[in-house]
């Protein structure tokens, strides 16, 4: 077994399309259509069928993907180890973060970054909080932004951002002139809602059930300007974070803070506590931290 015949069956899984894994590996789709067969050929067993959803694993698919995902991080960070001891101030940081996060402040930190450390490359994947978690422990991301908690014995946290939840509803709206509510009076609300992949869909749906009433979510939504659009218009009412609220400038929306309980939202950079930490990482961090007290927006 090669660990070429893995990283193409890897990128295959990935892409769910073995033309787009040959590009992204820079070979012909026959070279890699026969690559991935002689590794199920070496192996005894099918780990990829073909059906007219694209690709899916076999169950002996799922445990190659989940070792050969391992072993492939174990290559780069041998690499990547070489490479720090050598004292080289390059290399490529494989981060993710969340769409609802990635547009509040990380232009200014990236474009900061980059003017500090230019031979640094990043590379930015997005998507929900919940897979950015998935993403780091398998080792398909180095690291990423997720909301808090984590499971602190799998991942080592660098907390950025600590400020709190608070209810956009439209100005006619009966709490619109409310200085403060309780999530107990939303019972009956009709909610404009993250999608579920989020990490805010668990934690908003969570403080919800301990208030007393599951939320009756009417619509979901990966963009937070679309969900405060929503809300603006009278159709329902949402929670967002507070950075994200004074980015909201709408004359028909009314900001109001949530009390007994104050929900918090908690923001970290996560990295698995098995994996190597590069230069470019550590280098990111430490940066990063050095600018969380400036992280809110308008900063």
């Amino acid at each position: 077994m090669e660990l070429r015949q893995l990283k193409y069956f890897v990128e295959a899984v990935r892409q769910k399309n073995f033309t787009r894994a040959a590009e992204k590996m820079l070979v012909s789709q026959p070279a890699l259509s026969k690559m991935i067969k002689s590794l199920e050929d070496e192996l005894g067993v099918p780990l990829i069928i073909r059906n007219y959803k694209g690709l899916e694993l076999t169950d002996a698919g799922h445990s190659v993907y989940r070792h050969a995902v391992q072993m492939i991080g174990i290559e780069e960070d041998i690499l990547s180890s070489v490479i720090d001891v050598k004292g080289l101030s390059s290399g490529t940081i494989k981060i993710g973060i969340p769409p609802i996060i990635g547009s509040l402040f990380f232009p200014k930190v990236l474009a900061a970054f980059h003017s500090a450390h230019p031979n640094i490359k990043i590379h930015i994947t997005e998507f929900g909080a919940k897979k950015v978690v998935e993403s780091v422990l398998a080792g398909e991301i180095e690291m990423g932004v997720a909301v808090l908690p984590v499971d602190d014995e799998s991942f080592r946290t660098y907390p950025i951002v600590d400020e709190e939840m608070v209810l956009l509803v439209n100005e006619s709206h009966p709490l619109a002139s409310s200085s403060e509510v309780e999530l107990s009076q939303l019972s009956s609300e009709n909610f404009i809602f993250y999608s579920q992949d989020f990490a805010l869909y668990e934690l908003m749906r969570e403080y919800c059930i301990n208030a007393g009433f599951e939320p009756n979510i009417l619509f979901q939504s990966s963009q937070w300007d679309f969900m405060s659009e929503m809300a603006a218009a009278g159709i329902g009412v949402t929670i967002l974070p507070q950075s994200i609220c004074t980015r909201i400038t709408s004359s028909q929306i009314r900001k109001i803070p949530i009390q007994n309980p104050a929900i918090p939202w908690r923001l970290a950079i996560i990295i698995a506590k098995d994996k190597y930490t590069t230069f470019a990482g550590r280098a990111f961090i430490e940066f990063i931290l050095g600018m969380k007290d400036r992280l809110r927006m308008g900063e």
